[in-house]
């Protein structure tokens, strides 16, 4: 039997991505849906150039929003660099849409009738290395807080509801850091549109970094969703990233 072709090439990227890893503020920002590269292997999962730069592939916004917080916070960031398509690093290994077929009804043809084997390889590549290496920092440095960086569309295609929420704190149990955070925003903006658990409710199902890296481990958390459209210029994520800093500063806190 012939060793199984990596799926990762000699020229592909790796999956994560540190930056500021000498950060002194015991915080870690993680963003999972940071990138949308395609292993050189998969090409694009036979998508069109346009559907690889929606929503589906990617949180838009969402890593310019971290590196711009990463640097006001001097805290480290870890970027996950391949798009959420080829799989979702924060879906655990059970869920239906860890390498979804469809996304918001967009047929993603690569992503159709994979093995157990092939689903498996993606797993290993991208996924486990990635939250091995969030794990492995948490363990070094007990006490942190972990704050997780996501976008989400204004409407789903598939519901045709419209999402109205400017930003979002999503929690499984623990809504420690949550319920500080959304005071702190909300004093600097009453006119805010935020809630809990928008766009959608955090759950073990649905997530992995919440409930692995903050539940299990007693890690103090918060999931921060913003509406793409408000992030989607370099200038929007400076914006936003600017009020969750000041945000985060007394909700930590950080000194």
């Amino acid at each position: 039997m012939t060793d199984p072709v990596p799926l990762l090439g000699p020229d592909d990227p790796a999956p994560l991505e540190v930056v500021n890893p000498e950060g002194r503020v015991p915080l870690v920002l993680v963003c999972e849906h940071a990138g949308r590269a395609f292993p050189a292997g998969l090409g694009r999962l036979g998508l069109s150039a346009e559907a690889s730069l929606r929503h589906i592939a990617w949180d838009i916004g969402a890593e310019g929003v971290a590196r711009h917080l990463s640097a006001l916070l001097d805290a480290p960031l870890f970027l996950q660099r391949y798009s959420r398509l080829v799989i979702d690093c924060n879906r655990p290994f059970a869920a239906p849409d860890l390498i979804p077929e469809v996304g918001d009804l967009e047929p993603v043809p690569g992503n159709a009738g994979l093995t157990a084997a092939e689903r498996q390889a993606r797993f290993d590549a991208v996924h486990r290395p990635f939250h091995a290496a969030l794990a492995a920092w948490l363990a070094a440095h007990p006490g942190a807080r972990m704050v997780t960086i996501h976008s989400f569309t204004p409407m789903l295609r598939r519901t045709g509801a419209p999402r109205p929420w400017q930003i979002g704190l999503l929690y499984v149990r623990d809504d420690r850091l949550s319920l500080r955070l959304m005071a702190a925003l909300r004093a600097q903006d009453p006119a805010l549109v935020a809630a809990f658990n928008e766009p959608y409710q955090a759950d073990d199902l649905s997530d992995y970094a919440l409930p692995v890296h903050g539940e299990a481990r007693g890690t103090e958390y918060a999931m921060i969703e913003i509406r793409n459209d408000l992030i989607a210029t370099p200038e929007g994520q400076a914006d936003w990233a600017g009020r969750i800093a000041r945000a985060l500063r007394p909700a930590l806190p950080l000194s």
